[in-house]
């Protein structure tokens, strides 16, 4: 494979052949990171597994960081890459890009240094995994594994190999989840009884839908498309964003849809990082989980205040706050609002409403702590803990009987079915 010659070479060159000529070379200052730019050898490089929409949502954040350089592009449908290339040509002035179909070619390039992955869920663990052996740090978006094994599995590959992982659940990084976060950790609503996180109505769905003419390869290419997935007939649904609530693809009930940002700020909100709720419960589209400590996790899709998407609500014995995605935030009793000293909803709702972020914080977070080498807001271990914790109150759901959970282990305790559930069989030769 060509791989594109690094920009420290280029420069090495440029400068001996400078030498050579008898007329000094006049070089534009921007190459030596003088005004005010970064220097081309200094840019974190970025391939992008994946650019549908989410993709997109993300990349447009990340090519407003100047140290960043995008170089490639895998995606494995044709319309997506090639719109994508125009764009970030077009958008951003970004030229040079190569598309590939297959991701791991982005993967063996060596002047790679970061990979976005934005694909299906059904990839997202298989990909970080895959990146982190070829020596790649790791922006994946959520959910960033479909089982509990794989969660833990994605955990002790980015341990084992070094590398900086940051997980797409941004709402960490946004100022009124944290203040209401840090709320409740305070003791300032008295003994913290019950987290509430948002969800969608749980769904799930294990039909195949009707078989259509494979496409071409170079157009779409289904094998890889489906991945380490079961194998099943094309239909193009599927490949347009259809195959949400499929068993096979989704991470279970499409709970993590929602629940992979609400549940890990109520992890955060109760002091439950790195551990889960040992009781989990159903009662129609409510799920629930009881802590060791004897909080409550409530997770459900109605009854809020209003307050936005993925909104999250935490209730102690002497107070509550409630907040979502506009920025808003509520508060009892009354004198908790000395507490709120800043406006969040300036930035609420950024993008219709529906993930209202800070376009800079958390991706922020992730390219620096590439340079520090210290761990990112939402890294591979507070990941794997509000993901398993997901999964396990999906699967009381799914199995519609209470299940007890050892978190130290991961077992459910005496239940052999909800146990085989833990994981899944990947198709060959997908296997981490």
């Amino acid at each position: 494979m060509t791989q594109s010659v690094s920009r420290r070479r280029f420069l090495k060159t440029v400068s001996s052949a400078a030498a050579l000529s008898a007329a000094p070379a006049v070089l534009p200052g921007r190459i030596f990171g003088l005004d005010g730019e970064t220097a081309p050898s200094n840019k974190i490089t970025l391939g992008v597994i994946g650019i549908g929409g989410r993709g997109r949502h993300d990349l447009k954040r990340i090519l407003r960081q100047p140290d960043v350089q995008l170089l490639a592009i895998a995606e494995v449908q044709a319309d997506r890459r090639n719109f994508a290339k125009d764009w970030v040509a077009r958008d951003f002035g970004v030229q040079d890009v190569t598309l590939f179909r297959d991701f791991r070619d982005i993967l063996r390039r060596n002047d790679i240094d970061t990979v976005l992955i934005a694909t299906g869920d059904r990839w997202h663990a298989h990909a970080s995994i895959y990146a982190a052996q070829a020596g790649k740090d790791v922006y994946s978006e959520k959910p960033c594994a479909i089982t509990i094994d794989l969660c833990r599995q994605l955990a002790a590959s980015m341990k084992r190999y070094g590398t900086i992982f940051q997980g797409g659940t941004q709402r960490r990084s946004l100022g009124n989840f944290k203040f209401a976060c840090d709320l409740a950790r305070s003791g300032k609503l008295g003994r913290l009884k019950e987290v509430h996180a948002a969800i969608y109505y749980l769904k799930v769905r294990y039909d195949w839908l009707p078989a259509q003419p494979v496409p071409d390869r170079d157009v779409i290419d289904w094998e890889m498309w489906l991945g380490p997935s079961p194998w099943r007939p094309y239909n193009k649904e599927y490949v347009q964003g259809g195959w949400r609530s499929h068993y096979d693809f989704d991470s279970g009930a499409k709970h993590h849809d929602w629940g992979a940002h609400t549940v890990d700020l109520c992890q955060w909100a109760a002091d439950a990082d790195g551990s889960a709720p040992v009781k989990y419960w159903a009662e129609g589209d409510r799920l629930y989980g009881l802590y060791e400590s004897g909080v409550k996790l409530v997770m459900r899709p109605d009854g809020w205040l209003g307050l936005g998407n993925c909104a999250v609500r935490f209730e102690g014995e002497e107070g509550w706050i409630e907040t979502g995605d506009s920025g808003r935030v509520a508060v009892s009793p009354d004198s908790l609002r000395s507490e709120l000293t800043q406006d969040f909803s300036t930035y609420g709702g950024r993008d219709g409403g529906s993930h209202g972020e800070d376009p800079i914080t958390h991706i922020r977070n992730f390219f620096d702590c590439v340079k520090t080498r210290e761990q990112p807001t939402c890294h591979a271990d507070v990941i794997c803990s509000s993901h398993i914790t997901c999964h396990a109150s999906a699967l009381s759901w799914l199995l519609q009987r209470e299940l007890n959970f050892d978190p130290k282990t991961d077992t459910f305790l005496n239940d052999d079915q909800a146990n085989r559930l833990k994981t899944r069989a990947w198709r060959s030769p997908w296997n981490v």
